[in-house]
């Protein structure tokens, strides 16, 4: 027996297909995945940061009870002349700050939807509706 009785025919051939469809699903897998991935760091900001007047400022909250009073931060006004009186408290507020108005359930729609109005022509742009879930 010599070495070419041993000789093949045939040369062996390297078959990557399943790598290739293997490697395809696991692209496919991260990128689906990684748009959900969210990272949270903690840090500790120094004493007498300003981050708890900021988030205060950068929002103000209408809220108007079943009787129809409404209450802005510390000060209640009366529904019939809450036109007049917020165009006078938000003269000197960015316009860009957050308003959200949480009226009660109990008031008409009509209702609710002035106080919505009102905050619009006031000049500002984000006004939303705050309802419980």
């Amino acid at each position: 027996m010599n070495n070419d009785d041993f000789e093949w025919e045939e040369k062996p051939e390297l078959n990557i297909t399943p790598l290739v469809d293997i490697m395809l699903v696991l692209l496919a897998i991260l990128m689906v995945s990684t748009p959900t991935i969210t990272y949270q760091e903690d840090i500790t900001l120094p004493k007498g940061s300003k981050t708890k007047k900021l988030a205060q400022d950068s929002m103000l909250e209408i809220r108007v009870s079943a009787n129809r009073k409404i209450h802005i931060r510390d000060q209640v006004y009366e529904f019939n002349n809450f036109a007049d009186s917020f165009v006078l408290f938000s003269k000197n507020l960015d316009k860009n700050l957050d308003i959200f108005i949480r009226a009660d359930k109990n008031l008409k729609y009509e209702d609710v939807i002035y106080i919505l109005k009102v905050a619009k022509e006031s000049g500002f742009v984000k006004v939303s509706l705050i309802t419980s879930s």
